[in-house]
């Protein structure tokens, strides 16, 4: 059992390597399950022990969970990556480069919402380019209800949202 769960990890850390910004869990999930390489719940074992072993750092936000490559894993996939055959490096390189710009895209943007000591709701909402934040708002409501819309709006109006701001701005 060992032996698979550390190729699986090996896969993970691979997957972070390749690319310039995190990958959400479901994400990292989707390649799993549709390759058929292991279930749910062992895929949910190695991202755990990865993560209580610093190889890979997760954010976690209401609704998602993204994860980051450290330098301690980037080392790890150093020296055993060779471990990976090359049949799955194929598998991954292929996965990532056909579904890159979806992936992004998923990923930039981030809404959440959490009570705040004055007994109402903040709104977070964050553009992201990989590492890089474009834009972060923080809104005040005042109860669940409306945070949650507000949360659900966020992907559907951000762009334009974005770019109503950055123009208001460059006016002269």
């Amino acid at each position: 059992m060992s032996e698979p769960l550390t190729l699986y990890k090996l896969m993970i850390l691979y997957m972070l390597k390749q690319v310039k910004f995190p990958l959400a869990g479901s994400q990292i999930s989707e390649f799993f399950l549709d390759k058929e390489y292991t279930t749910y719940f062992t895929l949910q074992q190695a991202l755990s022990e990865l993560g209580e072993s610093h190889l890979i750092k997760l954010e976690s936000t209401r609704n998602s969970s993204r994860y980051e490559i450290t330098r301690e894993g980037e080392e790890t996939l150093s020296f055993f990556g060779k471990k990976i055959s090359p049949a799955i490096i194929e598998d991954i390189d292929t996965y990532l480069k056909e579904n890159k710009v979806r992936l992004r895209d998923e990923v930039g943007l981030v809404s959440d919402y959490y009570k705040s000591t004055n007994q109402d709701y903040i709104v977070h909402c964050a553009i992201r380019e990989g590492k890089a934040q474009l834009l972060e708002i923080n809104i005040s409501v005042p109860d669940k209800e409306q945070a949650e819309h507000m949360c659900g709006r966020w992907n559907k109006e951000s762009q334009k949202l974005y770019s109503v701001i950055m123009q208001s701005l460059m006016k002269e």
